[in-house]
């Protein structure tokens, strides 16, 4: 049977090219499809159209767009959608078993992203409203109105919302769920091992009613990524460190790299901290792991060496599963470079003098592993005596975590940016002196795990002040 050929989405126009990729089983090599690529020239062609992208929308009150958007998030969650040009459809499981098969992550793993989507989608309202402070939204359909005594007028700041995606994650799609119905095209660039779940979302939105002209699903190399940052307006990257810094300056960029999200303990409670293993766990190793607001340190006053020893007792002995055990807690790596990488990087740093591997002598075998043909690495808790060492502040897409001490005085000092913090202390001058702190975007005050996000809540930015300016206006008739 011939596999399905996902297309270059040119703006909604199907676009076979020549040059195409092949998508494959991580363990077995299997082919599940091939997917058109295209270089920047025909990005910069179609992106003369992008007017005409924006104007099928503004067809539309934000109103109706987020009624298509719940329709959409329901055909998502449940419904059976085209997959590619060839006369392929994708039913939920079938996405479920291929996104698993081509990326690594367990079939318990992408319903649990599913969901997130899911909820996005269906919530939309309530998130914009969060996200805008409670703004009428008929005065986008207007472009004026009153509120709340005040004339107000909004304006967009883009033509089209580009995206460069990365492969880890399939909940990374929520971020820019909210650009369709604030009457915004994306501009997407899949990532490379994942194209799965922008075409399903893309599909769904059709399938609800959102104009085709609204979507650009652009495969393509680093000068076509440039290309879109270059070109929409207002983009979204992620990526390493060093990809981050490329961009740093630039405004119209927003950056989602690394998270280097922490758990901190104050003072007041870290004689209850064996009541905090489990949240600790879970901050470390939900969704394997992979995503940014997965806690890569756990800062304590001290009991440093007993924390690590109990987070190693509970996460060492964590073995790969098959991809439809519901008890499957590894994700596989669909680019074994990457795992032998990550794995090289953690011993290289084991041998600077101040760390120490806790779950080394509960795993009972090496940190890379093969399992039924694919490669998986196993948790790893490193107990590091400053946040000096190479190895304390480092994000790996596995469950990795260093364990710092470091006196409660010092912390905020120590810790650098964190996207995400729990903060667990009832020390009302330690809260007001976090809740302060600028280098922290999401603050959690108690036993919560760094995973809990609200949806109507600024995650990693705003997206509706990222594509809307506000200006002064008066009419004079």
């Amino acid at each position: 049977m011939q596999v399905p050929h996902l297309p270059v989405l040119r703006l909604g126009r199907n676009y076979e090219s020549l040059d195409k990729l092949e998508i494959k089983d991580h363990r077995t090599g299997e082919v599940k499809a091939v997917v058109s690529t295209i270089n920047a020239g025909i990005l910069r062609k179609d992106f003369r159209k992008l007017g005409e992208a924006r104007a099928a929308l503004k067809k539309f009150t934000v109103s109706q767009l987020i009624e298509m958007s719940a329709k959409a998030g329901e055909l998502f969650l449940n419904g059976t959608l085209p997959l590619g040009d060839k006369g392929h459809t994708q039913s939920a499981e079938e996405y479920i078993a291929t996104l698993s098969a081509t990326s690594g992550l367990p079939h318990v793993m992408v319903r649990r992203n599913m969901a997130k989507i899911h909820y996005a989608l269906t919530h939309l309202g309530e998130i914009l409203n969060g996200l805008s402070r409670g703004l009428d939204m008929s005065i986008l359909d207007a472009g004026f109105g009153e509120q709340f005594g005040t004339k107000l007028s909004f304006f967009p700041t883009c033509q089209a919302l580009g995206l460069v995606m990365p492969s880890n994650s399939p909940a990374v799609n929520s971020l820019w769920l909210p650009a369709i119905a604030l009457k915004t095209p994306v501009v997407i660039k899949p990532g490379r091992d994942e194209p799965w779940t922008p075409f399903r979302l893309i599909q769904a939105f059709i399938a609800a009613g959102v104009p085709a002209e609204a979507f650009g699903f652009y495969p393509t190399d680093h000068e076509g990524a440039a290309e879109i940052l270059k070109t929409c307006g207002r983009s979204l990257i992620f990526g390493d460190k060093a990809t981050m810094a490329q961009y740093a300056d630039n405004p119209a960029i927003q950056l989602h790299g690394p998270g280097w999200s922490k758990i901190l303990i104050g003072e007041d409670q870290i004689e209850n901290w064996r009541d905090y293993i489990d949240v600790m766990v879970a901050s470390i190793s939900d969704n394997g792991g992979r995503s940014c607001i997965n806690a890569s340190a756990i800062v304590v006053p001290k009991y440093a060496a007993e924390i690590a020893d109990a987070l190693a007792q509970k996460l060492g002995p964590i073995v790969p599963k098959k991809n439809d055990d519901p008890e499957a807690k590894l994700s596989g790596f669909a680019n074994v470079k990457m795992a032998d990488f990550i794995d090289a990087q953690i011993e290289d740093g084991l041998k600077t003098p101040g760390a120490v591997e806790a779950t080394a002598k509960y795993r009972n075998g090496p940190r890379k592993v093969e399992f039924e043909g694919g490669v998986y690495l196993r948790p790893t808790i490193v107990q590091c005596d400053s946040f000096a060492h190479p190895l304390a502040n480092k994000e790996y897409l596995c469950p990795y975590a260093s364990v710092v001490q470091c006196p409660q005085s010092e912390m905020l000092s120590q810790i650098g940016y964190s996207l995400s913090v729990s903060a667990i202390t009832k020390d009302e001058k330690f809260i007001e002196q976090i809740q302060a702190f600028p280098e922290i975007e999401r603050l959690n005050i108690g036993p919560v795990s760094t995973m809990a996000i609200s949806w109507d809540q600024p995650h990693e930015g705003n997206m509706f002040e990222f594509l809307y300016r506000r200006r002064s206006i008066e009419r004079g008739w």
